[in-house]
């Protein structure tokens, strides 16, 4: 038997999305963390078969707050306040799975892709350590309801941080902050020392190169290790978004969170402060953007 309406559970819709914005805005860089919301709605955890606990496996936990001085810097940070595991806005609005829904989904849906097949569309149907979310289907009015609640509000908002940006500075950088599990920080060969952050920019083709190598450089002198795309080139945002040539630059940032969580217990460790004190430097140093005076920037 499918799962009741959320819609006549008649549960109150939240606030979506934050913006902590600067004083002044006096840089084109725009910070985002779309996957540490920890505002679970009621509905969610009603008709999951998973305990809070499991559902947060899913989050970048307390990445947002690694990232919250950029204010301070002149530039916007954007934070999802809503859990990825209710619905996932690093994919595209019709990543759907028909395999969730009592009922059909639209034949425009992408029921497809990689990331659906995997049980991780725009409404996952696991958690990041492979546990289905629900116990019974859900109805496709739902997940409806959900992407115009949730999904719509967070990608108006940081479209809207784009085109002011670019109004402002003829260029927009959106900084896409994210964690990855420990294991995904494994070194690619056998006594390297392991992968602290994954910079990923689509193979070149979402961010423009100074962006990316000003970023590498920074994270190194921290003493942190990087890599490029591999094993996360950039998602959703990253690909439907970043335009270098018109103007608009998305660059992935994934942090191991071996540097500052205890993953079991999804609990900050006293790593946390020092990687803090470090990204707001790194903050710091890309909003100044002195190294980017001769990048080009959207036509008129």
């Amino acid at each position: 038997m499918p799962l009741k309406s959320e819609t006549q559970a008649n549960s109150a819709l939240r606030r979506a999305v934050e913006v902590l914005e600067p004083p002044a805005a006096t840089s084109p860089v725009i910070f985002a963390s779309p996957h540490s919301g920890r505002d679970y709605p009621a509905e969610l955890l009603r008709n999951s078969r998973l305990d809070r606990h499991a559902l947060r496996q899913s989050e970048d936990s307390y990445v947002d707050l690694l990232f919250d001085e950029a204010p301070r810097f002149g530039a916007p940070l954007l934070r999802a306040l809503f859990p990825r595991a209710y619905v996932d806005v690093n994919r595209a609005r019709d990543e759907l799975d028909p395999r969730m829904f009592a009922d059909e989904v639209p034949k425009s849906a992408d029921t497809r892709s990689s990331r659906v097949i995997a049980g991780l569309g725009v409404i996952p149907r696991i958690v990041a350590d492979g546990q289905d979310i629900y116990g019974r289907k859900l109805y496709y009015f739902d997940a409806r309801r959900r992407l115009a609640a949730y999904y719509d509000p967070y990608h108006a908002t940081l479209r809207r941080l784009i085109d002011d940006a670019r109004e402002r500075f003829g260029v927009a950088i959106v900084i896409d902050c994210h964690s990855m599990p420990s294991a995904g920080g494994a070194p690619f060969r056998a006594g390297e020392p392991p992968i602290d952050f994954v910079l990923g920019d689509r193979f070149g083709s979402s961010c423009d190169p100074e962006i990316v190598a000003e970023t590498e450089d920074a994270l190194r002198g921290f003493g942190y290790q990087t890599a490029r795309n591999a094993p996360y080139a950039g998602g959703y945002v990253a690909s439907s978004l970043g335009r270098p040539r018109e103007g608009v630059h998305v660059l992935q940032v994934e942090i191991n969170r071996a540097l500052y969580l205890d993953e079991r217990r999804i609990a900050r460790t006293s790593g946390f402060e020092q990687l803090r004190r470090n990204m707001t430097a790194l903050v710091e140093r890309l909003a100044a953007g002195e190294n980017r005076r001769h990048m080009p920037q959207a036509a008129e």
